[in-house]
């Protein structure tokens, strides 16, 4: 990667120099010479430090094994930028990583793209890197290239990250709505809707509640690589649930396949904390990001075997099968409720929480 910093707008590559005592980002910062070069060496190589990125040529080069690759890009303006559990820089590893990790992709390499507001403390971009480093780490993953862009003050919000990632596809995986049949098992892979609500709080403060929940962010490729291994041919869809939240996710299903899916709301996982901060709040849990959670469906015949492998990593101790894909072709997702009623669940008409990822 051309180190993340301001990579040259003409495309040429970092530089090495020194970083003198600055505190904040200035203009001049994205202009491509001294000062972007004193960025790059002095914060965010040293950070991210590893062959293939320490050439700083305009793109990085490697090998890759026969087969196909899944390559994602996203974008990520989470404010605050800092919250229980996570930040904006491990939320772009961790999203990046995920969307490979539900197409039966291995993550390897990533792009990390970066958009400083005029006036952002140095101090909380060397925060973030940091950050996107102990991720990409923790995800097995390395960032090989980059950017950076300085923008004047009130044309960003604070801080903005652009990333993209390549990985290889399992030759044992198969994943699609296509491959979805009556009968199938529909799986969480744990508790819902911790992101959304955890940043929700902390940005606001909501009724000056003391809380303590935390987002969930986390790189999921090693629980997608237990289920896999446990019952590839049986796991036939897989989608992390972000933006729209669960609802979104089964929502897309029904239509999508055309086929009636039921779910019981009782086999929902949700943390106590989480449901009452959503009653508090007034919003459906449902309709709440995740960011490391993910629905499966499986073969009937595998639910149990597949829950078991979740279950045995940390990251999907408390995965629960939630419901099942029916015969009736009417694209309609119905949640069997608590007290025995039903209710259409529907994709979230709008953004109720804004800026969560």
């Amino acid at each position: 990667m051309k180190p993340v910093t301001p990579v040259l707008s003409n495309g040429s590559g970092w530089e090495r120099t020194s970083v003198p005592h600055r505190r904040r980002v200035v203009m001049a910062h994205g202009g491509g010479g001294q000062l972007t070069a004193e960025l790059i060496e002095g914060i965010i190589r040293p950070r991210l430090s590893n062959p293939l990125l320490d050439t700083l040529d305009d793109a990085a080069v490697f090998d890759v094994p026969a087969g196909r690759m899944a390559f994602t890009t996203d974008s990520y303006v989470v404010q605050p930028l800092f919250f229980p559990g996570g930040d904006i820089g491990r939320l772009a590893v961790c999203g990046t990583v995920n969307d490979l990790a539900v197409c039966g992709a291995t993550p390897r390499y990533l792009s990390v793209g970066l958009i400083l507001e005029e006036g952002l403390e140095l101090d909380v971009l060397r925060r973030v890197v940091d950050s996107m480093a102990e991720a990409a780490a923790e995800a097995g993953v390395r960032i090989v290239t980059g950017d950076t862009k300085v923008v004047a003050r009130g044309q960003a919000d604070r801080l903005y990250v652009q990333s993209s990632g390549v990985g290889i596809l399992r030759p044992d995986a198969d994943l699609g709505v296509h491959r979805i049949v009556p009968g199938d098992r529909v799986l969480v892979s744990g508790t819902v809707a911790d992101h959304g609500l955890a940043v929700m709080l902390q940005r606001e403060n909501a009724f000056g509640m003391e809380s303590g929940l935390r987002s969930d962010v986390a790189p999921l490729a090693g629980l997608v690589s237990e289920l896999l291994d446990a019952c590839a041919n049986d796991v036939v869809f897989l989608r992390d649930a972000t933006r729209g939240g669960l609802a979104g996710v089964l929502a897309d299903l029904a239509d999508i396949t055309g086929y009636r899916l039921t779910i019981d709301e009782t086999c929902i996982p949700i943390r106590p904390g989480t449901a009452y901060a959503a009653e508090m709040l007034g919003l459906d849990p449902l309709d709440v990001a995740n960011e490391g959670k993910f629905v499966a469906v499986v073969r009937a015949g595998a639910a149990d075997a597949a829950l078991r492998a979740l279950r045995s990593h940390p990251l999907g101790s408390l995965a629960s099968e939630i419901g099942s894909v029916g015969g009736t072709r009417d694209g309609m997702c119905e949640m069997v409720t608590v007290v025995g009623g039903r209710r259409v669940i529907q994709k979230p008409y709008g953004e109720e929480l804004p800026r969560i990822c």
